[in-house]
């Protein structure tokens, strides 16, 4: 009989037991899901730009290069950003050179042209003083990462109607977005994990009463109920407080998706032999719920929740876009975006469409995160 092809040497590591390739004992399944992960290349892309926007939304005062607040010339073209001096030397460290007028125009509308004025670069650096700030609103400081030694506006993305940096407030502003995403998505999770395991493993007259109320809260169309809701709380609340309602509006109809899969993991999870034998040695619903079921149903949970803050970001981005979302003098992506409400303004002013970026960013982010995580703790 004809002898198969020689296996080659990666096969023969996948197929050499845990204890060979380890060392010693087993691999714990979260080691086997973090083997799995590492060999998706998007995952891993998402996993980094996720851990470096949290740490740039954590740290945001430290990475903005300028006051967020601070107001300069309104709709301010970006500066130019060259890694050589006025001489045409290479510097590692970046020259920027402000966007003004050239004292040239236009042959034809005889309009002032404009461009980098390359005879007075703003000098940077890193780590350098800039506006003051507290570290997690207690430890003062005014050291940023990047910014102009020499105090002058620095407008890498330029400025918006009221002349305010963009790229500042887009850093800044990934507080709020971000702590509303994770805010909605933690309540969502709770109340629909809780509501699923519950009315899946109990069953009978509960679950039929609970899903029919799931059934009610999923045939609402969401967006005209965002609007109404959202509209109740009048224009002179305090912000918190507005922001505090536009949370609970958001996971008050945001929960009963993820209740309904829960649901259905627990029906075929309760049904497993190992469940059964619990039942039969008289342990208690709690037990076995916080032991054999949850255990089991984590791993969707956690790919749900990776793939409902991009949601959540892109929902809090339009609602803010409508002015529903977050009021000033908070900043978020979605209310830097009112900017854009006209083509006029776009067509003149392009770079007021950055806020667009960070979204993108944050979403391809995360959703490439949940994808390599979905197929990490795929068990098939």
């Amino acid at each position: 009989m004809q002898a198969g092809p020689a296996p080659t040497p990666a096969e023969e590591a996948d197929a050499a037991p845990a204890a060979t390739r380890h060392g010693s004992g087993n691999e714990t399944y979260g080691a086997l899901v973090w083997r799995r992960f590492r060999r998706s290349t998007m995952g891993m892309i998402g996993l980094v730009l996720v851990v470096l926007l949290l740490v740039v939304t954590i740290f945001a005062d430290f990475f903005a290069p300028m006051d967020p607040r601070a107001t300069h010339l309104p709709f301010a073209p970006p500066d130019m950003i060259a890694f050589h001096d006025p001489e045409g030397n290479f510097s590692l460290i970046p020259h920027i050179y402000p966007i003004g007028d050239t004292g040239e125009f236009d042959p034809v509308t005889f309009q002032p042209l404009t461009g980098p004025v390359l005879d007075d670069p703003t000098p940077t650096g890193f780590f350098v003083r800039g506006y003051d700030y507290r570290i997690f609103w207690v430890i003062p400081a005014n050291i940023h990462f990047f910014g102009a030694t020499d105090g002058r506006p620095l407008q890498l993305l330029g400025t918006d109607k009221f002349g305010r940096d963009i790229l500042s407030r887009g850093i800044v502003g990934a507080r709020i977005s971000l702590m509303i995403a994770l805010a909605v998505v933690s309540l969502t999770t709770i109340i629909g994990t809780l509501v699923g395991i519950s009315s899946g493993y109990i069953g009978g007259a509960l679950d039929a009463w609970v899903q029919r109320f799931v059934d009610f809260v999923l045939a609402f169309p969401q967006l005209p109920l965002y609007l109404a809701l959202t509209s109740l709380i009048p224009v002179t609340a305090p912000s918190n407080i507005f922001l505090t309602f536009v949370i609970f509006v958001m996971a008050a109809l945001g929960w009963a998706q993820l209740s309904r899969e829960v649901r259905s993991k627990t029906l075929s999870l309760a049904r497993i032999e190992y469940v059964r034998a619990a039942i039969a040695v008289g342990a208690s619903d709690r037990r076995i719920i916080l032991r054999h079921i949850l255990p089991n149903v984590l791993s969707h949970i956690i790919v749900a929740v990776s793939l409902a803050i991009p949601a959540v970001v892109l929902l809090e981005s339009f609602l803010g876009f409508l002015g529903f979302a977050v009021k000033p003098p908070l900043i978020s992506w979605g209310l830097m975006l009112q900017d854009t409400g006209t083509f006029s303004v776009i067509g003149s002013y392009p770079w007021i469409l950055s806020p667009v970026v960070f979204v993108l960013i944050t979403v391809f982010a995360f959703n490439a995160l949940g994808d390599g995580l979905r197929d990490a703790v795929d068990p098939y």
